[in-house]
């Protein structure tokens, strides 16, 4: 009881200083609901349910594309552009995992330098760990708090691995894929199932002997969408060309950002696709807190590791083992 009663005041000056915009509290507060400690999860539960009506109100983007596509000039430029129009940027770009160290590699606050000093950004590098994703288990309560903080514009930035594209696409209302002129195929670069998810496609570094080759990009792009059938039929995806480096063109992306969300919200997309988000947001816990729960069990921590031992050597399949866990787990406690 005596935990409880000391940590109680702590939480609620936290919660009050996000809610005044103090970066301090907030850092800590991503911190919190990062921990894996029994006592902090608890405290995340009443920190996120306290905040939850400070929510909802920010343009949340998600920014994906190749490799050396330059999304952290992108963001970095923009989110200065975006600060001197008056508004509060967050970015929450997630590091890919050093599999030497675990710790991040890329550096998020150095590749985005301008942004990182203006008073008015928060910058969240997370590492991706072991997450398939590329995105952390917690990037959605990330958005949520940094909204509680008065952030009106949240940039989630992906590693561009695995499922990370539809995993941020799952949490944002406008999703931007950086694309790069290039020689040959300009489509050989990125996904179909990249351009399936694509709100708006921004054709970067169209500048000095790059922009005959970034206009032709876009157009095969056009062409590409054009047969692709659109993921809603409120809005048709653009495709743009610019370049961060020099600042040309991304005044024309946020306007864009800002069309596809309001054309969103007035066709009532924008409501549903965050209904959405929210019910995934609840199954995606549930999984994490069902698997975590059932390897907590005591016969399934006895046999977890013979079953998992088993299919390493063959002795049963991969799906076999799965129906015997699926046996262990649902059997009555001992």
């Amino acid at each position: 009881m005596s935990r409880t009663t000391t940590a109680t005041p702590d939480l609620d000056g936290m919660i009050k200083a996000i809610r005044a915009g103090d970066r301090v509290a907030l850092g800590r507060a991503i911190t919190l609901i990062e921990s894996t400690k029994p006592e902090d999860q608890r405290a995340r539960k009443t920190l996120l349910k306290a905040l939850l009506p400070d929510t909802g109100k920010a343009v949340r983007i998600g920014i994906s594309g190749p490799p050396g596509a330059g999304k952290s000039t992108l963001i970095d430029q923009l989110g200065v552009n975006l600060i001197a129009q008056g508004h509060k940027v967050a970015v929450l770009a997630v590091d890919p995992t050093s599999s030497r160290t675990g710790g991040s590699i890329l550096g998020d606050k150095t590749r985005m330098g301008r942004l990182s000093t203006e008073a008015n950004a928060y910058i969240r590098p997370s590492p991706a760990g072991s997450s398939l994703g590329g995105v952390t288990k917690t990037t959605r309560e990330t958005i949520a708090i940094a909204e509680a903080a008065g952030f009106d514009v949240v940039l989630v930035e992906t590693v561009g691995v695995g499922q990370s594209e539809t995993a941020v696409s799952n949490m944002v209302d406008v999703f931007v894929v950086v694309a790069i002129p290039g020689a040959g195929d300009e489509l050989q670069g990125i996904k179909r199932g990249l351009l399936e998810l694509a709100d708006i496609i921004a054709v970067n570094k169209a500048d000095n002997d790059n922009i005959e080759r970034a206009n032709r990009a876009a157009t095969e792009y056009r062409a590409a969408l054009h047969i692709l059938a659109a993921s809603n039929a409120a809005w048709q995806p653009a495709v743009l060309t610019l370049s961060a480096r020099d600042n040309r063109g991304l005044d024309e992306l946020w306007e864009k950002i800002k069309e596809c969300q309001a054309t969103l919200s007035e066709a009532g997309v924008l409501d549903g696709r965050r209904a959405d988000q929210a019910a995934s947001w609840m199954r995606e816990i549930f999984e994490q807190r069902l698997l975590a729960a059932f390897k907590g069990g005591r016969r399934a921590a006895r046999q977890y590791q013979d079953i998992e031992d088993k299919v390493r050597t063959g002795e049963v399949s991969p799906a076999e083992g799965a129906d015997e866990l699926a046996r262990v787990g649902l059997k009555e406690p001992e």
